[in-house]
């Protein structure tokens, strides 16, 4: 019993801190982000065709204002649940700026950014 209120605070402090610092993604596309610009001194750049192959949960890339966002790693973590694949490998900037979202996928959508739409 005497063991049990310390444990106890040890758990609630790693939920705590579980909650205030939420990871990224899972398979740490942040990474690969970064990766992609610092192989490269141009921006990448996808065809809608290239973009409309990567349409499934374990491979989902859409397009927001002509810009690429590979979300594969945060569909599992979607609030909203499958509704992030009704646009999976196409333009999702309808649905992006809906009423449903909070002010702060505005700011981690970034994490996600792999490059521009051709025109």
């Amino acid at each position: 019993m005497e063991l049990l209120v310390p444990f106890a605070l040890l758990v609630s402090v790693f939920l705590a801190f579980l909650l205030l610092f939420p990871r990224n993604s899972k398979s740490g596309s942040k990474g690969k982000s970064a990766q992609h610009s610092l192989n490269n001194d141009k921006t990448s750049r996808y065809t809608k065709s290239e973009v409309s192959m990567h349409n499934k949960r374990t491979d989902c890339w859409i397009i927001i204002k002509n810009k690429v966002y590979d979300v594969t790693s945060y569909v599992e973590e979607h609030p909203g649940g499958d509704a992030i694949l009704a646009h999976a490998g196409d333009d999702s900037t309808e649905g992006f700026f809906g009423p449903q979202h909070a002010t702060r996928v505005f700011d981690m959508i970034d994490d996600f950014y792999i490059g521009e739409l051709k025109q």
